[in-house]
C-alpha cells in the first residue's frame, strides 16, 4: 500500500507539470530533477508520520526510471506525447494516393492537412522554439517508349505532339529522373494563427539536363498566403493520379506568384480572393509590339468539402493587352472552372473538373506558356481566344497494396482565322495505369498512354506511350 500511494503521489506530480514539445532537452532534464525532489520530500514526510505513529517506514521505490540520463531527445517526446502539428486538425477529404501527390503542396485554410497527408507526419521539433519542421521528396526514376514522336520526351505534353514531321514516326525510349523532387516544411503557432512555410523543387527547369526548377516558395499565416506556387484558380486535390508528370491537358494547372486570403464559411466551406501575377500569353506579336500586364488576374473560388469529397468552383478575371508602334489593344478576359472529387463505394474515387473561358490557355496544363491567350489580327485588334475542356478520372482499389486509374481528358479552342495554320486546336488525352505500392515509401507501376493534337487546319498527329515507374519516397 506505500508503494502504492508514494508512486500515485508521483504520477500525480508528473502528470501536473506541462511537457512542451518544444522544451529543449537540458530543460526537461531539469524538470525531472525537480519531480525527484518533489518526490523524495514527499517520502520523507510520510516516513515521519508513519515513524511518529510507532510504524517501521516501508522501503522507498526505485527512481532509476526516471533519471535524466534516460530523457529521449525533444522530438521523441513531441511524438510521444502526442502534441499536434500546428494547422493538423483532422483532414475532412477521404484519404487518397498519389503518385506525384500535389495536394501535399496545396495552401489550405489555417494549414490544414490535405488528403494524402491526414496526420503530417515527420515533423521534428526545433529546440527552444515554438517551430517544427519537416525534410520531404522522393526520388522517382521514368523508362519511357513512345511508338511514334511525342514532342516532349520527358512528360506527355498532347500540346506537343508533331503534326506532319518528317521524323513523327520514328519510335523513341528515354530514361531520366527529372521528377525527383525535394521539400522542405516549417510550421509554428502564434498569435495571429498558425505559419507555414514551405519550399519545393523539381529538375524540370530544362528540357536536355537535370536544371533546378523551383515549385513552391511561399508563407501562409492564418488564412493569408503569399509567395509562389499553385494558382488559386486550380484545384490540386482534384488532379488524378498519373506515372506521368504533366496529367490531362484539359486540366486547371500553373504555378505562379501571388497573394490570397481564405474566408471561412461554415465546416467544411471557404470562399478565397487571390491577385497573381498576370502574363499575359499573346500570339501575332511582332518586333514591333509587345504585351502590356496593366493588372494583376484576379481569381475567386469557392469551396465545399465533406466526408465523401469535394466541389469547388472558381473564377479569373484578366486584363490581355499589347503595346505597339502604330497601335495598342486591350480586351478583358477569363473563364471559371468547375472540379471536385467523389468517393464511389467504400475505396474507390472519381475526379473531374470542366473549364471554359476566354483568354483562359494560360491557366490549363496544355496551353500554359505557348502564347493563345490572345492573338493580335490583322486589323490590329486584340481577339481574347475561346477555349474549353476537362478531364474525368476514375480510382480502383483492387486492394490495399494495388490501384489502377483510368483517365480521360480533352481541351478544345475555338477555330480564329488569325491563327496559323499550325497552332492548336484540339487534344486528346488518355491513360490507364496499374500502380503497386508494396510499402509506404516504395511505389512502382506501369501506364500507358494515348495522345492526339488537331490544328488549326485539321491536320492531326497522335501517338502511344507505355511508361514504367519506380519512386522512393523520403518519408511516407
Amino acid at each position: 500500500m506505500r508503494c502504492s500511494v508514494v508512486l500515485l503521489i508521483g504520477a500525480m506530480a508528473m502528470f501536473a507539470a506541462p511537457v512542451h514539445a518544444q522544451d529543449s532537452a537540458d530543460a526537461l532534464r531539469q524538470d525531472i530533477r525537480t519531480l525527484r525532489q518533489t518526490l523524495e520530500a514527499m517520502e520523507q514526510r510520510l516516513d515521519a508520520l508513519e515513524t511518529a505513529e510507532g510504524k517501521t517506514p516501508a522501503p522507498r521505490p526505485a527512481l532509476a526510471a526516471v533519471a535524466p540520463t534516460a530523457i529521449a531527445p525533444a522530438a521523441t517526446l513531441t511524438q510521444a506525447v502526442g502534441t499536434q502539428v500546428p494547422g493538423t486538425g483532422h483532414a475532412i477529404l477521404p484519404p487518397r494516393d498519389s503518385v506525384a501527390d500535389p495536394s501535399s503542396a496545396a495552401s489550405r485554410p489555417d494549414s490544414a492537412a490535405g488528403p494524402t497527408d491526414p496526420e503530417l507526419k515527420g515533423f521534428l521539433a526545433i529546440p527552444n522554439t515554438d517551430t517544427l519542421i519537416r525534410i520531404g521528396g522522393y526520388a522517382k526514376l521514368d523508362a519511357i517508349t513512345d511508338a511514334r514522336a511525342a514532342g516532349d520526351e520527358d512528360q506527355f505534353v498532347t500540346s506537343s505532339i508533331p503534326v506532319g514531321s518528317s521524323h513523327r514516326d520514328v519510335s523513341n525510349f528515354n530514361l531520366h529522373a527529372k521528377q525527383t523532387r525535394f521539400s522542405f516544411e516549417a510550421r509554428r503557432p502564434t498569435t495571429r494563427g498558425n505559419l507555414r512555410f514551405y519550399l519545393e523543387n523539381d529538375f524540370f527547369g530544362s528540357s536536355d539536363g537535370y536544371q533546378f526548377r523551383l515549385r513552391h516558395a511561399y508563407g501562409q499565416l492564418g488564412n493569408t498566403y503569399a509567395g509562389y506556387g499553385y494558382a488559386t484558380f486550380m484545384d490540386a486535390d482534384s488532379l488524378p493520379d498519373t506515372l506521368d508528370f504533366a496529367g490531362p491537358g484539359g486540366a486547371g494547372y500553373l504555378l505562379v506568384a501571388g497573394i490570397h486570403h481564405s474566408f471561412a464559411m461554415g465546416k467544411g466551406n471557404t470562399l478565397t480572393v487571390a491577385a497573381e501575377d498576370p502574363d499575359a500569353q499573346l500570339a501575332g506579336t511582332t518586333d514591333d509590339t509587345v504585351s502590356a500586364n496593366r493588372l494583376p488576374d484576379v481569381t475567386v473560388t469557392a469551396r465545399m468539402e465533406r466526408e465523401w469529397g469535394h466541389l469547388q468552383l472558381g473564377g479569373v478575371a484578366r486584363s490581355l493587352g499589347y503595346d505597339g508602334d502604330q497601335r495598342d489593344d486591350r480586351r478583358f478576359g477569363g473563364g471559371a472552372q468547375l472540379s471536385g472529387s467523389a468517393t464511389v463505394g467504400e475505396q474507390d474515387l472519381v475526379l473531374f473538373g470542366l473549364l471554359g473561358g476566354k483568354g483562359l490557355s494560360r491557366y490549363t496544363a496544355d496551353l500554359t506558356g505557348s502564347g493563345l491567350d490572345a492573338v493580335i489580327g490583322l486589323d490590329g485588334r486584340l481577339h481574347a481566344l475561346s477555349l474549353q475542356g476537362g478531364f474525368v478520372g476514375y480510382t480502383h482499389y483492387w486492394s490495399p497494396l494495388w490501384r489502377s486509374n483510368l483517365i480521360y481528358g480533352q481541351l478544345t479552342m475555338a477555330r480564329n482565322a488569325a491563327l496559323a495554320a499550325d497552332a492548336f486546336r484540339q487534344s486528346r488525352y488518355g491513360v490507364f495505369n496499374l500502380i503497386w505500392s508494396p510499402a509506404p515509401s516504395w511505389t512502382m507501376g506501369m501506364e500507358l498512354l494515348y495522345g492526339q493534337l488537331e490544328q488549326q487546319d485539321g491536320q492531326r498527329g497522335d501517338t502511344m506511350r507505355l511508361q514504367g515507374s519506380l519512386q522512393y519516397n523520403f518519408i511516407k
